[in-house]
C-alpha cells in the first residue's frame, strides 16, 4: 500500500508539473504551484524530486525504460527494423492518444535548452540500452560489433526527427504514422545484419 500511494503522489506531481510547465513556460512556473496543483505541500514535493527540472529528467527515463522493455518483449525471430519500431512507437503512439497535451510537452522540452540538454543526455542512455538489447537479440557483442549502436542510434534518430517535425507543425500529423515512414527509409539498414550472420553462421560453428 505505501508503495502504491508513493507512485500515486509521483504520478500526480509529475502530470501536474509537465501539465504547468508546458502552459506557463519553464521558468514561469514555481515549486509551490506544481504541489498546489497537485494536492501536496512543498516539502512532499522534495521528498520526490529535487527540482523542477528533476521532475522531467525522471518522466525521460521511465520513458527510456519502457522503449528498453517493449523491445525486449518483442518476437525474438522479428527483424531488428521490426522490433525497434514497435520499441520507439510506443511513447508515440501514447502522444497519438493526447495530441494536445503531448505536443505541448514535446514543444515544452525541445523549446527549453536546459530540458533539450537533459533530453539529448537521456538519449544518449537509451542508445546505449537499445543497443544492448539489441545486442543480445542477435548474439553480438555490443562493445565490440557496430550493428548494435549504429541500429540504435538511427532508431532514435528517426524518432528524434518525427518529435521534431511533429512539434514545428500544428498536430495535425500522426507521430505514429510519421514514425512508420521514417522507418521505411532506415529499415535496409537496420535489417542489414541478418543476412551478415546468416553467412557467418557456418565459420561460427567451426
Amino acid at each position: 500500500m505505501a508503495e502504491r500511494k508513493r507512485l500515486l503522489v509521483s504520478t500526480e506531481l509529475t502530470e501536474a508539473a509537465l501539465q504547468l510547465l508546458a502552459q506557463k513556460g519553464f521558468d514561469g512556473v514555481t515549486v509551490d504551484e506544481i504541489a498546489a496543483a497537485a494536492g501536496v505541500s512543498k516539502r512532499t514535493f522534495f521528498r520526490y524530486f529535487a527540482s523542477k527540472e528533476d521532475v522531467v529528467v525522471r518522466f525521460l527515463t521511465e520513458m527510456g525504460a519502457d522503449v528498453r522493455t517493449a523491445l525486449a518483449e518483442r518476437p525474438a525471430d522479428e527483424p531488428p527494423s521490426v522490433a525497434l519500431l514497435h520499441a520507439v512507437r510506443l511513447p508515440l503512439d501514447t502522444c497519438g492518444e493526447h495530441t494536445d497535451r503531448a505536443l505541448s510537452v514535446v514543444r515544452l522540452i525541445l523549446r527549453t535548452p536546459a530540458l533539450l540538454a537533459r533530453f539529448l543526455e537521456r538519449q544518449a542512455q537509451w542508445r546505449d540500452d537499445l543497443a544492448g538489447e539489441l545486442a543480445a537479440r542477435l548474439g553480438l557483442d555490443a562493445d565490440a560489433d557496430l550493428h548494435p549502436r549504429l541500429a540504435a542510434g538511427m532508431a532514435l534518430a528517426a524518432y528524434d526527427t518525427v518529435l521534431r517535425r511533429w512539434s514545428d507543425g500544428e498536430g495535425a500529423d500522426d507521430p505514429a504514422e510519421l514514425v512508420e515512414r521514417a522507418f521505411a527509409v532506415i529499415a535496409p539498414a537496420l535489417d542489414a545484419v541478418v543476412p551478415a550472420l546468416d553467412a557467418v553462421a557456418p565459420a561460427r560453428k567451426d
